[in-house]
């Protein structure tokens, strides 16, 4: 067993007090953290956890196993990198939050070809709306992608733009008509995506460089791209979407390109971490091999 690997598992189980949630959060099974867990009680010959059919809490031993796991974690970690030499320096799991659609699509690409590069490094991918705080949500990286940062004290770096484009259905453009400049969303049913959005505004830049900025409106909106989106295919309005989301729709022909005069507001991607001091090298690299792999990005591949 290694011992790195069973406090990682023990602090999973310490913190959600389940065999199951902290499996989960692992992309592990629940007889594989049990027996971590049981090696890890005999390696330091105490009871860490009483635990029954129904509950899990933690013994004294337990407690003050969990205060330091990280530390002993990292100490451990940072002594086999001594030993092991830079070439293996890159090891652990690396938690990442992402929204779901851009998770799904881009980022398994890009985690695919750096678990090549370093395979001693684990990654957990998980859902993330971007309004979580990272260390209450165990996340060492989280991507958030938004017209702009909402807290200007976040520890980011931004990893590249993403385009966006005004969707419609043809059969919404037939009843409602097809705006030809930005001032005439006014009058039509936006649906508005709430947290890149928060005000209702849409930001446009023509030919010339001017900016325009219109406030939409409409009967539905979400936090959720990907309602939205379905909400637009079914003919129920205007969205504006990351170029990404709608590609595939627009060129089999289901969504169509409002106001190709204007460009909408791009999206900055970030990643977001927890901290810049004695930052691991795990999330150095991570950081690093995001920036690289979208700088030249086909976003309408």
């Amino acid at each position: 067993m290694n011992v790195i690997d069973c406090l990682e598992v023990f602090a999973e189980v310490g913190k959600s007090l389940s065999f199951s949630k902290a499996a989960e959060s692992l992309a592990s099974s629940r007889s594989a953290v049990t027996k971590k867990i049981a090696w890890l009680e005999a390696h330091f010959e105490v009871q860490l956890l009483n635990r029954n059919t129904k509950h899990v809490s933690l013994t004294e031993s337990g407690r003050l196993l969990l205060e330091n796991a990280d530390t002993l974690a990292l100490s451990l970690m940072n002594l086999k990198e001594l030993v092991q030499g830079p070439v293996l320096t890159a090891s652990g799991r690396i938690r990442i939050g992402t929204p779901p659609s851009f998770g799904t699509v881009h980022m398994v690409p890009a985690i695919q070809d750096f678990l090549a590069r370093y395979p001693a490094i684990k990654v957990s991918l998980l859902i993330d709306d971007g309004r979580g705080d990272l260390i209450a949500e165990n996340l060492d990286l989280s991507v958030r992608i938004a017209p702009r940062l909402k807290d200007s004290n976040q520890i980011a770096y931004k990893i590249t733009l993403v385009p966006q484009v005004v969707v419609a259905t043809r059969d919404y453009l037939a009843r409602h008509g097809r705006p030809e400049k930005p001032q005439d969303l006014e009058r039509h049913n936006c649906l508005v995506h709430n947290l890149k959005a928060p005000t209702g505004q849409w930001s446009f830049t023509d030919a010339q460089s001017n900016t325009h900025v219109v406030r939409v409106a409409g009967s539905f909106n979400s936090n959720l791209g990907e309602a939205l989106m379905n909400m637009t295919k079914r003919g129920g309005g205007v969205s504006m979407h990351p170029r990404y989301m709608v590609e595939q729709d627009i060129a089999d022909g289901v969504l169509e390109v409002l106001l190709p005069g204007y460009e909408p507001q791009g999206l900055d991607i970030h990643a977001v971490v927890q901290t810049r001091r004695n930052q691991p090298d795990k999330v150095r690299l991570i950081v690093e091999h995001l920036r690289n792999w979208f700088k030249d990005a086909d976003w309408t591949r």
